[in-house]
């Protein structure tokens, strides 16, 4: 069994006292560095610094627990806190863009330059209820992404997959009919077929050559 102590760095009681449990094989000082990494210590601080006013004196070791749940929460998946806290801030934004803007209009005609900077505050308030309000609801509906195409490799050697389309097949002509074909192939495109067995007169243009005679001819045709 894992055995565990409580320690205070300062007066048991204070709301200024964290109280830590030293868990077994770790030192004091590792423990707080522990904590202080995590950064639940420092937002904790300024939780109570800017909370005290309307909450009253929170006590630290309090504050960094209930971060600790929230913590634990998220990463569990369970985003209510998340969602109601950034609907809060949503709602609270607006309401100081609303003062703003009133401020502004109560400045507008006689001093200029106070109506632009609270109509400027104003609007920079807006746009922040704006963004809270998408960031809550990117939350609610995460946006779907189509992926058309992925290429994988895996240690430089990527396979492609590619689907093959049905080739066409065709019949081949009987045997009977090879000679047709090439017969056809001899034939002019006007019909006419080529006649290589008469011989040609001489040419106009060229008075001087004329059809040799037999004679002449070589003996292998």
């Amino acid at each position: 069994m894992t055995k565990t102590k409580t320690t205070a760095l300062a007066k048991t009681g204070n709301a200024n006292t964290l109280q830590v449990t030293i868990e077994r094989g770790k030192t004091r000082e590792r423990q707080l560095a522990d904590i202080a990494v995590a950064g639940l210590l420092g937002s904790a601080g300024v939780v109570r610094s800017f909370s005290g006013n309307t909450i009253g004196d929170l006590s630290i070791t309090d504050c960094v627990q209930a971060l600790k749940v929230s913590a634990t929460e998220v990463k569990d998946g369970d985003l209510s806190g998340a969602e109601a806290m950034l609907t809060a801030q949503a709602v609270a934004l607006n309401s100081i863009f609303g003062e703003l803007a009133m401020r502004a209009a109560q400045n507008m005609g006689q001093y200029p330059e106070a109506f632009e900077r609270y109509m400027r505050l104003s609007l920079k308030a807006q746009g922040q209820a704006r963004a809270t309000l998408e960031t809550l609801a990117a939350i609610k509906c995460p946006p779907v992404v189509f992926a058309r195409q992925a290429n994988i490799n895996n240690g430089g050697q990527q396979q492609v997959n590619n689907v093959q389309a049905p080739q066409q097949t065709t019949t081949p002509a009987p045997a009977g009919n090879s000679q047709t074909e090439r017969n056809e192939l001899l034939e002019h495109q006007h019909g006419s077929r080529l006649d290589c067995g008469a011989q040609g007169a001489a040419s106009g243009a060229h008075p001087d050559v004329e059809a040799m005679e037999p004679v002449h001819r070589a003996t292998d045709t």
